[in-house]
């Protein structure tokens, strides 16, 4: 079966960093995209950064700057997020794509930005 799995969330100060990880049990050479999308209470589930197949990554607006994604020969995911905010406030997903186009997502770890 193939599984992501995060760790790393926690509640931080505003200002503080965390740093997720996702360990996934697919080939990296197989998937097209992967990332981290975010969850708050009420809001719809939006995409924070995306890194392609060939390393090309997205972020959005809001976190632009401040986050980092990356991933290593491993095929673990990671993002740094610093200088955070309390409307980074959210459970954070990590989602990967096949080539094949089948999508996986890990089961989600909370951050807390507190001011």
């Amino acid at each position: 079966q193939v599984q992501l799995v995060e760790s790393g969330g926690g509640s931080v100060q505003a200002g503080g960093s965390l740093r997720l990880s996702c360990a996934a049990s697919l080939s990296k050479f197989r998937i097209n995209v992967m990332g981290w999308y975010r969850q708050a209470p009420g809001k719809q589930r939006e995409s924070v950064a995306l890194i392609t197949r060939s390393d090309v990554t997205t972020y959005a607006d809001s976190v632009k700057g401040r986050f980092t994604i990356s991933r290593d020969s491993a095929n673990t995911m990671y993002l740094q997020m610093n200088s955070l905010k309390p409307e980074d406030t959210a459970v954070y997903y990590c989602y990967a794509r096949k080539i094949t186009s089948d999508e996986y997502w890990g089961q989600g770890t909370q951050v807390t930005v507190s001011s």
